[in-house]
């Protein structure tokens, strides 16, 4: 019989080795190819294979890069350090997943974009996430001094793309693509700048439900990142409706690995949540379980008006007044929302 520590240990070990394969995973180009074709306009009138082949770069970087400006060495391409950049609560960061995509501008000249994709499974971590974003696309833009361009070349600065994945996201939340850039508001007369010249950065959030969407980008992360399915019926959606290649090489290997981790994983809260129920003796009559289910019931109605209220720019402070609660309550229930 394992103990509950034993249960931990394999819980924690196993989460670490599938948050690895899942990087993996959306690290294949073609994965890669079509995030970049629904979510970046530059490669809009492109096909998948162009974009997995001709525009996606080598030395696509999981988890190898830290988000420290300026460490490069090489004029290239941007490389790594072993340095790493600590904030407090979060221990060293790294960028999930970065990667270069070349391809031809409208005035077929080459143009060369730097992109970082990022998996995320908590929606509300404690802070907006969509500020976390603009941190990580900000870094990519100071990092390339040095590398991508010298003082005073601003001509040779890259554009950017942060595109966050973001799973088991509230129902306010899911089935939604939304886009952050730069753009140019004219205040009083107009100064002739080209696009190009400011359009440096771009944000994309990619919002899947607990229901996948049937179509587009949104159907193919959440059959591919999807728990309730396993590796052969999400190879036969990838390969069938989006002429992804799944046998060849390593994805289909680090597919199935992945959806076997995810079992174990479930598997384990299951053992965990099992010994704690002997642990503490809980034996559930018909009148608790009602009760559970109607304290439940409210919880998620509480949750669900908090996400609407954070949708709509409310601090903490106001949700828990307009819900009569304290606002270190609010704070642990934004926590514990993913």
């Amino acid at each position: 019989m394992k103990t509950e520590l034993a249960v931990d240990l394999a819980l924690s070990a196993r989460k670490i080795q599938y948050d690895e394969h899942v990087k993996r995973v959306l690290a294949n180009r073609y994965i890669l190819a079509w995030i970049l074709h629904e979510t970046a306009d530059e490669f809009r009138g492109l096909s998948i294979p162009k974009i997995a082949v001709d525009c996606i770069q080598e030395g696509i970087e999981i988890s190898e890069c830290p988000l420290v400006p300026g460490q490069a060495n090489t004029p290239d391409r941007i490389t790594c350090d072993n340095t790493e950049d600590k904030v407090p609560g979060e221990g060293a960061i790294f960028y999930d997943i970065r990667f270069h995509a070349r391809l031809m501008d409208d005035r077929n000249l080459p143009m060369k974009l730097l992109v970082n994709v990022e998996g995320q499974k908590n929606y509300y971590p404690g802070y907006p996430l969509v500020t976390r974003g603009v941190f990580h696309g900000a870094r990519m833009i100071s990092s390339q001094l040095g590398t991508e361009f010298r003082i005073p070349d601003y001509r040779s600065l890259r554009k950017v793309y942060s595109i966050w994945i973001c799973m088991n996201t509230p129902k306010a939340a899911g089935n939604a693509i939304s886009r952050y850039r730069l753009t140019k508001e004219d205040l009083i007369g107009s100064m002739p700048v080209k696009q190009a010249d400011y359009d440096k950065l771009c944000l994309v959030f990619i919002g899947l439900g607990k229901n996948p969407s049937k179509e587009g980008i949104l159907r193919l992360l959440g059959v591919l990142l999807s728990q309730d399915m396993d590796a052969a019926e999400k190879q036969q959606i990838l390969a069938n409706e989006f002429d992804i290649p799944v046998e060849q090489g390593t994805f289909g290997e680090e597919l199935n690995q992945m959806c076997n981790l995810s079992d174990y994983v479930e598997q384990c809260g299951i053992e965990k949540g099992i010994l704690m129920g002997r642990k503490e003796g809980l034996q559930t009559g018909r009148l608790e379980g009602r009760q559970i289910g109607q304290q439940e019931g409210r919880q998620e109605r509480t949750n669900e008006l908090i996400v609407k209220k954070l949708a709509r720019g409310k601090t903490v402070e106001e949700i828990a007044d307009a819900l009569e609660e304290e606002p270190d309550t609010i704070r642990g229930l934004i926590a514990s929302l993913s």
